[in-house]
């Protein structure tokens, strides 16, 4: 899931947490974000998905989390001038060192990357929760290959699908351990009667 990040790269701001291994369809409209993605597609480069701090998705550039999510575009189409519709892929993640606005109102970031989690067994629990998931909505609702041996591919798609807030999303994105993610997720699942 992660891959080599420029030292620079373009962040898009908005109201959702990406994790490494998902997918997220997006719109693109705003003429800064149509410029970033015209150039991702042209260099087959990564951008930034951050949670948003404080701001908006539209309008003027929103203050970002300081840890990310970098996505490269898996399929594109533009099925009307001006407006992209847009299937992202989550790679690995980063932290942002510094930031910098453009005059077109793109924020472009100065990044350092995380590195890669060790692999490590899923939490048999988590496990079973996202299997009974995957099972009622289908596998094709959730980024392939499936992965349910691995501790982080698990928790991750439980944080995607389970109803918790975006700055709960945000504190296990940025959780540098599976087992502690895992941990997290598997107290919630139980006090939520998902697991017994």
């Amino acid at each position: 899931m992660e891959i080599t990040l420029p030292r620079e790269i373009p962040i898009f701001p908005l109201h959702t947490v990406l994790f490494p291994g998902g997918v997220l369809p997006l719109k693109v409209f705003e003429q800064r974000y149509i410029e970033m993605t015209k150039a991702c597609l042209r260099h087959n480069s990564p951008f930034g998905v951050c949670l948003i701090r404080e701001g908006r998705e539209v309008g003027a550039p929103a203050l970002p989390q300081t840890v990310g999510c970098a996505a490269t575009i898996a399929h594109w189409d533009m099925p009307q001038l001006g407006v992209f519709h847009l299937l992202a892929r989550g790679r690995g993640r980063f932290r942002i060192v510094e930031t910098a606005v453009a005059a077109n109102g793109l924020i472009t970031a100065a990044v350092d990357a995380l590195p890669e989690e060790v692999p490590a067994a899923a939490d048999p629990g988590c496990r079973k929760v996202l299997e009974v998931a995957i099972e009622q909505a289908g596998a094709s609702n959730f980024p392939l290959p499936l992965n349910l041996d691995d501790a982080a591919w698990v928790a991750y798609r439980l944080a995607e699908i389970l109803p918790i807030d975006a700055l709960k999303r945000q504190a296990l994105l940025e959780m540098h351990d599976a087992g502690e993610r895992s941990r997290v997720l598997h107290d919630l699942l139980t006090r939520n009667g998902l697991i017994v």
